[in-house]
């Protein structure tokens, strides 16, 4: 079949056949990161970003309505620099398909080029040989070709494959890929979503039930405590539900959505009703639900159906804006394990993030970090360069708040620059200043197992080898956690004129260790002052930061 345009209920369906296949490869995209330590989770980030977009966007016909909620959705869940450009590759399309109803040739024409030019500007030094190129020479390489006449479906599968030869080159283009020998991970991804979609327009239905990762259905639930009998109830119900309307007599068969709306809207407010063909979808807060299931059933049975009590969500909100204490400045930092959290809270951060073990937090985890603060300013330090995007486009996601991300690549930057605030200064921007030279000459050593075969810049290591990296690049490798430790540490410049040390002890690593690197360290540097935390970071067995 050759579609000559395509509405938002059939993108939204191409789109959810672009991430089950997204997801059925998740494992092997992550498997393309090229660094020596299991931390790769491209392909994670960009499931979880595109999953967001898919669940914040109702279902709609209108194709320009429906990519302005799907872009919305995936600003705010966006994880990792992979996911961040992901996100404003489609809200480049958004932008560019606002005023639309279908999408035909020379609509997707633009709405491609518009969204690598949107992902492009997003980054601040773009790199060859990522999502970026692959999504520029993808669109620029068919562009000429592409007439009013040519399929919807036909330039989709000719991106593809225009994309696959750009995929191919990106070794060529980067030569940490070329090293590791393998392709960017998340441009392979990005590949893998359009695939999906022209899979379902070819009639390809990808069945991604047995991928879904039983994390997903655990999810942090309400406080049931903030509602009792003694409660008030005045906030009612969030209902949500997708209503299949029934062909059998016992069915009525006038279904009228502007009826249907008038009688939802003696019931509630907040209302959104959409229908597609035979199925209505309804978003409504109420007192009455059981009117309302009553009211529907008299047309069909519901597929998807979701009610919450919303007294319970504002009794929540209540208690955290009556635990807000005003400051000139709050920190938000972003932590992985216990350790690590007391170690920033006791440093006075605000408001801690726990990243988990890859540090994939979302731009929604930090706009709710921001909207739970009052302060005049925020400043965050994202601990990690994959989650510096990430914070940044939240940042922007909230122009009424003062928010400044200091770009902490490590757990240690991110130490050495909150350790540095001076909380009595009245002066908020040289507060500020104060932390951001806390960042400037920390030199950050890290420990950890090698989880493949890796070569860089004339360094090699094999699976199992303990590895250092110093200021993120591979130092040395060997059989001894110590000897690797010490030698990358002996590579800093100007060792013998450091006096400050900080060293984060990871998750399983004996506390006899820290001893012995104490020992060793004094005996090569007596001028070092060390400091060691039970941190409890995951991945890395040692975090160390040296000023």
């Amino acid at each position: 079949m050759s579609y000559k345009q395509i509405n938002g209920i059939l993108l939204e369906q191409m789109l959810r056949n672009g991430l089950a296949n997204l997801r059925m490869q998740e494992d092997e995209i992550n498997r393309l990161n090229v660094f020596p330590v299991p931390d790769g989770d491209t392909g994670t980030n960009m499931v979880k970003t595109l999953e967001h977009g898919l669940e914040h966007a109702s279902s709609n016909t209108e194709v320009g309505f429906y990519t302005k909620f799907l872009s919305e959705g995936m600003l705010l869940g966006a994880r990792g620099n992979s996911g961040v450009i992901l996100s404003q590759f489609f809200s480049g399309l958004a932008q560019s398909l606002s005023r639309e109803s279908l999408i035909g040739p020379g609509e997707l024409r633009s709405a491609l080029v518009k969204g690598y030019r949107e992902a492009y500007s997003a980054v601040i030094r773009p790199v060859e040989g990522t999502i970026l190129t692959v999504a520029r020479e993808g669109i620029e390489n068919i562009r000429a070709q592409i007439t009013r006449s040519t399929p919807v479906d036909a330039i989709l599968q000719a991106y593809v494959a225009e994309m696959r030869k750009a995929l191919s080159m990106t070794p060529e283009q980067l030569s940490v890929l070329k090293e590791a020998g393998v392709v960017d991970s998340g441009a392979a991804g990005f590949i893998l979503i359009f695939e999906g979609m022209v899979k379902f327009l070819q009639g390809e239905i990808i069945d991604d039930h047995a991928a879904l990762h039983s994390e997903s259905l655990l999810q942090k639930g309400p406080d049931l405590s903030l509602f009792d009998e003694n409660s008030s109830f005045t906030d009612g119900y969030c209902m949500e539900f997708i209503l299949q309307l029934m062909n059998s007599p016992k069915y009525k068969q006038n279904f009228k959505q502007k009826s249907y709306i008038d009688a939802l809207q003696m019931l509630g407010n907040s209302i959104v009703c959409v229908q597609d063909r035979k199925r209505v979808k309804v978003h409504i807060h109420t007192l009455t639900p059981s009117i309302i299931i009553d009211l529907s059933q008299k047309y069909g049975e519901f597929l998807t159906f979701k009610l919450e009590n919303m007294q319970v969500q504002h009794n929540e909100r209540d208690n955290k804006i009556a635990a807000r204490v005003h400051k000139q400045l709050s920190v938000v930092a972003v932590v992985n394990g216990a350790g690590m959290r007391s170690l920033f809270e006791g440093l006075g951060a605000d408001h801690v993030i726990d990243g988990g073990p890859t540090m994939n937090t979302s731009s929604q985890e930090f706009v709710d970090a921001f909207n739970s603060l009052d302060a005049d300013a925020i400043v965050v330090l994202p601990n990690n360069k994959n989650v510096i995007l990430a914070a940044e486009q939240a940042a922007a996601l909230v122009p009424g708040k003062n928010v400044t991300v200091l770009p902490t690549a490590s757990f240690v930057e991110g130490y050495f620059a909150i350790a540095m605030d001076i909380p009595d200064e009245a002066d908020v921007d040289r507060r500020i200043h104060q932390m951001r030279s806390g960042i400037g000459g920390v030199n950050t050593v890290s420990e950890a197992t090698a989880s493949r075969a890796y070569s860089s810049r004339g360094i090699s290591c094999e699976e199992g080898e303990e590895i250092a990296f110093l200021n993120g690049e591979l130092a040395c490798s060997g059989s001894d956690w110590k000897d690797a430790v010490t030698e990358a540490i002996g590579m800093i410049e100007d060792i013998d004129d450091r006096e400050t040390m900080i060293a984060l002890r990871g998750a399983g690593v004996p506390a006899e260790y820290e001893d012995e690197l104490r020992e060793e360290l004094s005996e090569r540097y007596p001028m070092l002052e060390t400091s060691f935390v039970d941190a409890g970071q995951e991945i890395y067995h040692w975090v160390i930061g040296i000023m």
